[in-house]
């Protein structure tokens, strides 16, 4: 029994001393690395996009919505356009429209033939206006007018103060026979509008064209026996202010001042040229006319 336990003490000596030495070395060998892969997994919401259809009705039209703007509400329309990047708004730049009145003018050169120097007449033209800033408005418009006549001077009949023998510049003898101031007159008229509620008063320039006609007895072959019409045509400037007021969307009523001067004027026809006021060539106009103006279309 005795010599068992230095045997027991001398194994277990070896077993520490092997386990010292291999447990090292056991350490050291290579061990294969666990590799772990981890897919990441994201999650999105889905999301829907809506897109408005365009209907249109029977008897709608959705190419151009228009609409008055609530705060101005004076004549301010805007278009709305559909694009595939969102909605543009645009304000129209033009009006287009007609307009027809009645009117009164006084001229002096009526004083000496008439006891009623006032000619009572209408118009008829067409216009076209757009917004500038803001209120303001330029608008461009040509009118005809028809006057009619306040006297009638007719030297077959009774003798007038232009009664006599005249003479042309190559000393051709011209024989006065009639003459009234019944005429058209053309004219073409540039305004600046201010608009304030429903109310646009204006200023403007024109130019304008009277078409007076006198009738002479004329010579033909050195006699005088023939009829010939000579006629005014030349070009006046003046100036024109007034107020519009709007009653509907679409139609406004119109008072409006316009005064120029005649300057220079002469009588022609395809043969003479003949000036019958060279003591006084230069005559004064005015005019008042009432109108009602309407809109045909804007864009």
């Amino acid at each position: 029994m005795l010599r068992d336990k230095p045997i027991m003490a001398v194994k277990k000596l070896i077993l520490i001393i092997s386990f010292l030495i291999l447990y090292p070395l056991n350490a050291q060998r290579k061990k294969t690395d666990t590799l772990y892969v981890y897919e990441k997994v994201i999650v999105y919401d889905t999301i829907y996009l809506e897109k408005a259809l365009k209907v249109e009705p029977v008897g709608i039209h959705s190419k151009h919505s228009v609409i008055i703007d609530p705060i101005a509400a004076d004549n301010k329309y805007i278009t709305i356009t559909d694009t595939t990047n969102g909605i543009i708004i645009k304000t129209l730049k033009f009006d287009f429209g007609a307009e027809a009145g009645i009117g009164l003018k006084n001229s002096s050169w009526a004083k000496e033939s008439s006891e009623n120097p006032q000619q009572t007449g209408f118009n008829a033209g067409v216009w076209i206006s757009r917004s500038v800033y803001k209120r303001f408005s330029v608008m461009l418009s040509a009118h005809v007018y028809y006057w009619n006549s306040t006297f009638n001077l007719d030297a077959n009949k009774a003798e007038t103060w232009l009664d006599g023998y005249y003479f042309t510049e190559d000393k051709q003898p011209l024989l006065f026979q009639k003459f009234n101031d019944k005429h058209l007159e053309y004219a073409l008229q540039l305004k600046l509008f201010y608009e304030w509620k429903k109310f646009r008063p204006f200023i403007g320039i024109l130019a304008n064209q009277n078409v007076y006609k006198m009738q002479f007895m004329v010579p033909e072959n050195n006699v005088l026996n023939k009829l010939d019409d000579f006629k005014s045509k030349e070009i006046n400037f003046g100036y024109s202010f007034g107020i519009q007021y709007r009653i509907m969307r679409k139609f406004l009523l119109s008072l409006e001042y316009q005064e120029y001067k005649m300057r220079n004027i002469s009588l022609k026809n395809s043969t003479f040229n003949f000036d019958i006021f060279k003591t006084n060539n230069t005559f004064a106009e005015r005019k008042i006319n009432l109108g009602i103006s309407y809109t045909i279309s804007s864009w």
